[in-house]
């Protein structure tokens, strides 16, 4: 629709014409002022008394729904089967002695040892993109890392009960407050907007993930929503951290954990992929005692993986340094904190 054109009066212009306008209005006879109102004020109403057992019930009911809707959410045969399958791969690597909850000191650690393993920890990619796919290949990378503060914030599927919302909120408010001490970085978890998205969802709801992905990370590769919408049943959970254009600090990022999973591969994978997304991007065979390695022998941070974030975020690294220029800085520092240790 073409609106017709209308024509307008400079400001300067039509603040001139309301001046002459009110020069050439006589002005009006004085008036006498209207008699003072005497009145005693309002009197002081209480607010109405919150009945307290109604606002209880309302809780509860509300809290009924939404386990109904989670039990409903989980009890599809997708979701079931899952859970299943992953309660068995829990059951199995504890038989075999893998998910270990210690912290592995009696490994020895050497600062050599220390510096290799960082150097392929976080500066390797484990997936390259081919053809518009992820590839898993390892892949030399420059340092990344977060500049501004990493604030993390939780979406969960329907599927997700009130109570273990809760739990799950607990634990990654805690690690949150374990990053940030180690690295020296804020990290926390935040109840608004964040650049770190967190989502826990069960089979179906990370199926139809898709527009959701689109809406959170705008100009998302079509590769990176068809990795984490098919996930294989063997990928326990996985982060994507992303930068502006060919910066290499990080700018935003996905982490998604399955909704299934049982208590001790459930908080592994939030030790795992949090701290993944702080920089440590790749997994190593020779990390170890690490959960940075896909034998799953350990189930949360361990020591040496602290060290791995202390020396990530030195401030005598910087983001975008090559593997050359990196080494001998790491080592320097990995002599350091193993001499303090001593």
């Amino acid at each position: 629709m073409t609106l017709p054109a209308r024509s307008h009066l400079p400001l300067s212009a039509a603040l001139a014409a309301l001046a002459l306008l009110a020069a050439c209005t006589p002005e009006p006879p004085a008036e006498a002022p209207p008699p003072a109102v005497e009145a005693p004020p309002p009197p002081e109403r209480p607010d109405p008394p919150v009945d307290l057992a109604a606002l209880r019930r309302e809780r509860a009911e509300s809290a009924r729904a939404a386990k109904a809707r989670a039990e409903a959410a989980a009890a599809s045969p997708a979701s079931r089967n899952m859970r299943d399958y992953l309660a068995g791969v829990e059951q199995a690597l504890i038989a075999r002695g893998r998910l270990r909850t210690d912290s592995g000191d009696e490994i020895a650690l050497t600062p050599e040892k220390l510096a290799d393993t960082f150097i392929e920890v976080a500066l390797y990619d484990e997936y390259v993109r081919e053809g518009g796919k992820l590839v898993s290949r390892p892949t030399l990378a420059p340092l990344r890392r977060w500049q501004q503060p990493v604030a993390l914030r939780l979406e969960f599927g329907d599927s997700v009960a009130p109570d273990q919302r809760a739990r799950d909120r607990a634990e990654i408010a805690g690690f949150a407050a374990r990053l940030a001490r180690i690295s020296g970085h804020p990290v926390a978890l935040t109840g608004g907007a964040g650049n770190v998205t967190v989502l826990i969802l069960n089979e179906d709801e990370r199926r139809a993930i898709g527009p959701r992905l689109a809406a959170l990370v705008p100009g998302i590769p079509p590769g990176d929503i068809a990795a984490l919408r098919d996930l294989a049943p063997q990928n326990y959970c996985t982060v994507f951290a992303y930068s502006n254009g060919n910066s290499p600090v990080y700018a935003q990022a996905v982490a998604l954990i399955r909704a299934e999973l049982p208590p001790r591969m459930r908080r592994s994978c939030m030790h795992e992929e949090l701290a993944q997304g702080m920089g440590l991007a790749n997994d190593s065979p020779r990390a170890r005692p690490s959960i940075f390695n896909d034998n799953e022998e350990f189930a949360y941070l361990t020591r040496h993986d602290e060290l791995l974030l202390q020396i990530l975020y030195d401030a005598r690294l910087r983001p975008g340094m090559t593997e050359a220029e990196v080494r001998p800085i790491v080592l320097q520092i990995a002599r350091e904190l193993l001499d303090t240790e001593a």
